[in-house]
């Protein structure tokens, strides 16, 4: 009778045990089901999953001395100045160089309205010795924002607008979607404004240190990002269903920005990196997403780093 006893009560757990699976299985396929649009479309801009870069995977970001005229091809290109995500495709189309270069990446900087936008999809994003979120990637605009201002008489408008942050709570899944219409209205009601720059830090390893150190001061690295709209499916490109009008004017900023920061700061790039989707840079012309530097770098050399970014402004955009 007891090992009956035990047998039943075996059975029976086995039965709830099987039931709980079951329910699990049910409650994971119904929410499959029933995901928003919103989140289901976040897979096109976000970095997701977040993965840091390790130290030995930063060779595919260290850029090389080049001379303008080695970059006549994808492979040249892929050697000097681009790091390309296993999840998209360089194409000949996109990477016209000459074509790219003889693009106007100026903007008007006569009349006293708003000309330059700079915000951050994800602004809390903080430096390893932040305290805040005003001594983050927010102050790295601010400090951005007051150089342009005071050196180059251009006025700037700034957005610290919390996007990755939901009910008090980090939530960087759907920071882009939620970050595009509050940017648009922005640009609507200024429409002086001819550049706009999302300004990120990168996420690294915690061994991971982006520093290039030249005349006595330490610099964060700086690394430009593009989203081709395009994925790789067994080498061919392939679109991904949100397209950007601007990506040649993106593509053409980028390209100009680091062929000015290599020709003056030698080291202190990475190569512009790329991407399958589309992120922050469909919603003007010339558009920038920056990742400045890492958690691992000080605000000292981020700082140092944001007085050599408006210097490339002032030559690149600006004209000065």
């Amino acid at each position: 009778m007891q090992k009956r006893g035990k047998l039943r009560r075996s059975t029976v757990f086995a039965a709830i045990l099987a039931g709980l699976v079951l329910l699990l299985i049910y409650i994971h396929t119904k929410t499959e089901k029933i995901e928003p649009a919103a989140t289901a479309q976040a897979r096109f801009y976000e970095l997701a999953p977040v993965k840091l870069t390790t130290a030995g995977e930063l060779e595919a970001y260290k850029a090389e001395t080049y001379d303008i005229s080695q970059l006549n091809g994808i492979p040249e290109l892929m050697r000097y100045i681009y790091a390309v995500d296993k999840k998209t495709i360089m194409t000949d189309d996109l990477f016209d160089i000459p074509k790219l270069l003889a693009e106007d990446c100026r903007i008007n900087t006569v009349g006293n309205e708003p000309k330059i936008l700079i915000f951050h999809t994800h602004a809390n994003e903080l430096y390893a010795d932040s305290t805040c979120k005003a001594e983050g990637v927010v102050g790295a605009g601010e400090y951005l924002k007051q150089l342009l201002e005071t050196q180059y008489g251009v006025k700037v408008l700034h957005v610290t607008e919390d996007f990755d942050m939901q009910n008090g709570k980090m939530m960087r899944n759907g920071a882009y979607e939620r970050a595009e219409p509050y940017i648009r209205r922005v640009l609507e009601e200024n429409p002086s404004v001819e550049l706009a720059i999302d300004l990120h830090r990168d996420g690294v390893s915690d061994n991971v240190r982006l520093v290039k150190r030249t005349k006595g001061k330490d610099y964060a690295k700086i690394m430009f990002f593009n989203g081709l709209c395009q994925k790789n499916e067994n080498g061919t490109a392939v679109g991904v269903g949100l397209e950007n009008p601007y990506l040649r004017q993106n593509l053409a900023l980028s390209l100009k920005m680091q062929l000015a920061l290599d020709r003056n700061y030698p080291g202190l790039s990475r190569k512009i990196y790329l991407n399958a989707y589309r992120y922050s840079l469909h919603m003007l012309d010339k558009s920038m997403l920056i990742e400045l530097g890492a958690q691992t770098n000080t605000r000292a050399e981020v700082n140092n780093s944001i007085e050599v970014l408006a210097k490339l402004l002032g030559e690149v955009v600006l004209g000065k």
